[in-house]
């Protein structure tokens, strides 16, 4: 069930009508209510790896009461390592089993020996890296004692599993959604506007910009060795927009199906092809994800403490394991590195820390060094992009060599024209709405009512139009 398909236009509105008429007055029935309609919306992928969801929320919830309750520190540091173990047993089998077979057998193969191997038919569990995350976090602020462990096991699974993040984020705390889901929730009709507004924006970013940028990008890279370098160029700047489309559209989807049942997510983007710079580009994309490489795996290494070199190699580990976490490919290990170069100046003369406030606030228009570093900044992570959309190491750097000697003017002819006056539009919106938590939670806002539901309805007639031409597959689903 996807986010864009006309079954989960029954399913939530079903789900909020049930939750707030039928079960709103009872806290412990609308919990397992939500968490029955999560288990449902899960197993509409495939229903075996129910068990697999339901294995990891019971060791998490079992080794969270053990930490606790543990009276030494080496029972608490057993129980730590059991949890960690078998998550990420669990995680390297389906997401890395093959690759690593594939790459020592590579790795014999250039020694001049020969190597016998067979690889597995693993089909990877969808949202396995998310609802992982969910439960380590959960485990390692219990063995720091920021959190004391729930002893709910309903309330602990709907963290877990709570059906807008399950699949692809964001990777919510436990300091943060658990608090949520022990009190009792009342409706509150603006923020369930504010909720079914982010949908509306998430559905464009996805339907419109996303799906449209995914056709055109490819057809480029599907026939990269027959394109000019022009064409090329464009097909690494519409990935771009693809993917910021394609995965905040479904952050935001995620945002405001939460608030439709009264519970608030942490937000996951914050306009992050606004940033002036690589430093402040990661604090505004995939922020869940960043701040919890950032609590759990950077600052346990010693953060940005001691001198240049423990920083250096800090965040060149944090950056190749964000890319790995990504995808068993090469590429996303080359993807991670890249960005750890691109931020390595900011790092090595600690000017990181900057521009930390929206660019322009108060603003209509940057400045023309604003502009500057944002085109530079928006460039740098195309360019690292191409790595992330290519299928090979070889048909990346292929690309890029071909971008570069044999640039030229694009070939417009067999893309889709409309495309670009909708970017133009879209970034328009993004940027009038920039100071907000999502591009239309207040445009209009001031302005007669029938301006305001003009651009919704003429959000909506863009929907139908391009709803039914390219649906596309989420990205992060793979992931």
């Amino acid at each position: 069930m996807f986010f864009n398909s006309f079954e989960y236009a029954i399913f939530l509105p079903t789900i909020f009508i049930i939750y707030w008429s039928i079960l709103n007055k009872n806290l412990k029935v609308q919990n397992l209510f939500v968490l029955l309609a999560s288990y449902y919306f899960y197993s509409c992928w495939d229903w075996k790896f129910l068990f697999l969801l339901a294995f990891s929320t019971i060791l998490d919830f079992t080794s969270g009461l053990k930490i606790y309750e543990s009276n030494t520190q080496t029972k608490k540091k057993i129980w730590l390592i059991v949890s960690v173990s078998i998550n990420l047993g669990f995680l390297g089998f389906f997401k890395y089993y093959n690759f690593f077979i594939e790459s020592f057998a590579d790795l014999i193969q250039k020694l001049g020996f020969t190597a016998h191997y067979s690889t597995l038919n693993i089909v990877l569990p969808v949202g396995i890296s998310f609802y992982t995350f969910h439960g380590l976090s959960y485990v390692f602020d219990i063995y720091n004692k920021k959190i004391k462990p729930t002893h709910n096991w309903i309330e602990y699974a709907l963290f877990v599993s709570f059906f807008p993040l399950l699949v692809a984020g964001p990777i919510e705390r436990a300091t943060h959604l658990l608090p949520q889901i022990e009190r009792q929730r009342k409706f509150n009709y603006e923020l369930a506007v504010s909720g079914l507004k982010q949908i509306l924006w998430g559905l464009f970013k996805k339907i419109v910009i996303a799906d449209n940028c995914a056709k055109a990008v490819n057809l480029i890279f599907n026939s990269y060795e027959s394109q000019s370098g022009g064409t090329l160029f464009l097909g690494a700047i519409l990935f771009s927009f693809q993917i910021y489309g394609d995965f905040s559209g479904y952050s935001d989807i995620a945002l405001g199906s939460g608030k439709l049942l009264g519970i608030k997510l942490i937000k996951n983007f914050n306009y992050p092809y606004f940033s002036r710079s690589i430093a402040e580009f990661w604090r505004r994309w995939h922020i869940s994800l960043s701040s919890w490489f950032k609590d759990y795996l950077y600052i346990p290494l010693g953060g940005s403490k001691g001198g240049v070199i423990k920083r250096i190699r800090n965040t060149f580990i944090i950056f190749l394991v964000s890319g790995f976490w990504h995808g068993a490919n090469w590429t996303f290990l080359v993807w991670g590195g890249l960005n750890a170069l691109f931020i390595m100046p900011s790092i090595v003369l600690k000017t990181n820390r900057k521009n930390l406030d929206i660019v322009a606030k108060g603003k209509i228009l940057p400045s023309f060094n604003e502009t500057f570093k944002i085109l530079f900044t928006f460039l740098l992570s195309s360019f690292a992009w191409i790595f992330f959309r290519a299928e090979s190491l070889n048909q990346a750097f292929s690309y890029i060599n071909r971008m570069i000697v044999f640039l030229s003017l694009p070939n417009l002819n067999s893309l889709n024209i409309f495309i670009f006056p909708l970017l133009i539009f879209f970034i328009g919106v993004e940027w009038l709405g920039r100071e907000n938590n999502y591009a239309i939670e207040k445009l209009f806002y001031k302005s007669k009512t029938i301006f305001r539901w003009s651009f919704y309805y003429f959000i909506i007639i863009l929907l139908i139009i391009f709803g039914q031409k390219n649906s596309q597959e989420f990205i992060y689903f793979q992931f």
